[in-house]
């Protein structure tokens, strides 16, 4: 609920411009970074439910104190280190994900996790605007004690004496014998990752903004196009690869989906003859598009880890999400400022299709089963 509302919370309420905004969220972004990197050290060492644990109590209680503080020093540092916190819950709850999913279910496991974070970011966004509307302080109680009551339930369901199935990691030091940092077609992979996560991203920045000021199209219509790729993902998302799982090999499904991602972008820069129905048309390719490629990336990556590794994989994995949340919006938005939106859409759009085809030569080697 805070992290959509941060930008206006600082603007609003303290009045600060919107460049020292924007550098909170840079610093939000740079402390993703390490919190996915510590995060996924964490996990190797004492196991994903501790850290999901740890990041969900600290985290739930950095909100509530973030909310008390009132100095932009003080902001930027508690935004730092909350981001920390928050962000190491991604790569251990990936982890997770794959310990208590099997090899023949685990891309839809990925999935039924993609359709809670859609609902949640949906129901999170629309509660956190009510309550911002109301008290913009209480949005960090909130956000503060959610994530406490998740701990909670985190603690009664899984913890590793209530729940047989959660691992214990062993007091011994665990050697890695295959570290992810090694894996040169991985390290290839996660950089393409990086570059599709810049282009995707446009999709909650740039993206909005070009609707309102070249398509015209009303806020209104601009939140129902959004919210329109959040319900296409929870209606459709299992079905598409409850019916593909196992059929192709995963690089296969992830080329089709950045190549749909790539024609979205394009399509944007037709002929304006219907402004609002390319945008519903580019939004609905888009959708399918990422409901093709996200589950089936995280399906790839995690076939190539062993127990031993895998929040090694996770942190690399989160890391390139969380350097294109910090650099994609920010990059997309300078190319549209000097040299216009067309230009933005035809070099995202550009290097998509690239992508589509460096995902299909890339070569799965050293993986049990993709």
């Amino acid at each position: 609920m805070v992290i959509p509302f941060m930008t206006m919370y600082l603007t609003q309420h303290y009045g600060v411009t919107i460049g020292k905004a924007g550098f909170v969220m840079s610093l939000f972004g740079l402390g993703a970074i390490v919190g996915s990197l510590t995060g996924g050290k964490l996990v190797d060492r004492i196991g994903y439910y501790y850290v999901q644990l740890f990041a969900l109590v600290l985290g739930g209680t950095m909100f509530i104190i973030l909310g008390q503080v009132h100095s932009y020093p003080g902001i930027c540092f508690c935004t730092f280190i909350l981001a920390i916190l928050n962000e190491s819950f991604r790569p251990a709850n990936t982890v997770a994900i794959a310990h208590y999913s099997k090899e023949v279910n685990r891309t839809r496991s990925f999935s039924l996790n993609r359709l809670a974070v859609n609902l949640g970011w949906a129901a999170g966004g629309a509660l956190g605007g009510i309550i911002a509307s109301f008290n913009y302080n209480l949005l960090f109680w909130v956000d503060g004690i959610t994530n406490l009551m998740a701990a909670c339930l985190l603690y009664i369901t899984l913890s590793p004496k209530r729940n047989s199935a959660t691992e214990v990691k062993s007091r011994e030091k665990t050697l890695i014998k295959n570290s992810a940092y090694k894996d040169r077609t991985y390290i290839s992979f996660v950089f393409l990752v990086f570059l599709f996560a810049l282009c995707f991203f446009q999709l909650f920045t740039t993206i909005p903004v070009f609707f309102k000021e070249n398509f015209h199209l009303s806020v209104l219509f601009i939140g129902l196009i959004m919210a329109l790729n959040g319900l296409i993902i929870a209606v459709f998302e299992m079905i598409t690869i409850f019916s593909l799982e196992g059929k192709r090999p995963s690089l296969h499904f992830i080329s089709g989906g950045v190549f749909l991602v790539s024609v979205a972008f394009l399509l944007l820069n037709l002929p304006k003859v219907n402004y609002g129905m390319i945008a519903v048309l580019s939004m609905l390719i888009l959708t399918f598009g990422e409901i093709l490629a996200m589950p089936f990336m995280n399906a790839f990556w995690i076939a190539r880890t062993e127990q031993s590794n895998r929040g090694q994989y996770a942190a690399l994995y989160s890391v390139a999400w969380a350097c294109a949340q910090t650099v994609g919006p920010y990059a997309g938005s300078l190319i549209a400022e000097h040299s216009g939106y067309q230009t933005l859409w035809f070099v995202i759009g550009f290097i998509c299709f690239l992508l589509a085809i460096f995902y299909r030569r890339l070569q799965p080697a050293r993986i049990l089963s993709v």
